[in-house]
């Protein structure tokens, strides 16, 4: 699920303020600790193959973030995609792959345990 600042919806609107807010926008019920995450990646990059062994060669951990600017293809286990780019809000459900299409900077919030388990198989993958 991706969402475009200004498609968002307008709660408060102030002089010198606004808010906006999504609501519904995931469920960290059953997580315990949450990471927050800084990610720059290089316009091409394709992290498809560094998550191949992991539960259908795609990554089991749920993310909700920002690209502060770029562009991404995230590959979904139901065959859908998504592209967020500069300025989107996202939540990405357990089951996912991603391919930056532009240079892309972005930041995740992603539950402890599950991402570290990727990560750590990321990093087998590229040291091995």
């Amino acid at each position: 699920m991706r969402i475009s600042k200004n498609d968002i919806p307008v709660r408060i609107d102030v002089p010198g303020a606004i808010a906006r807010q999504v609501k519904d926008f995931g469920d960290a019920t059953e997580y315990g600790k949450i990471g927050g995450e800084y990610f720059s990646l290089g316009a091409g990059t394709d992290i498809s193959e560094l998550l191949k062994g992991l539960e259908g060669d795609l990554c089991q951990s749920p993310h909700w973030g920002y690209i502060i600017e770029g562009k991404l293809t995230v590959s979904f286990a139901d065959g859908n995609q998504e592209t967020p780019e500069t300025s989107d809000l996202f939540y990405w459900p357990p089951g996912h792959t991603v391919r930056a299409e532009k240079d892309t900077e972005m930041i995740l919030f992603s539950p402890q345990h599950e991402h570290s388990a990727v990560i750590e198989h990321i990093l087998e993958k590229t040291q091995g």
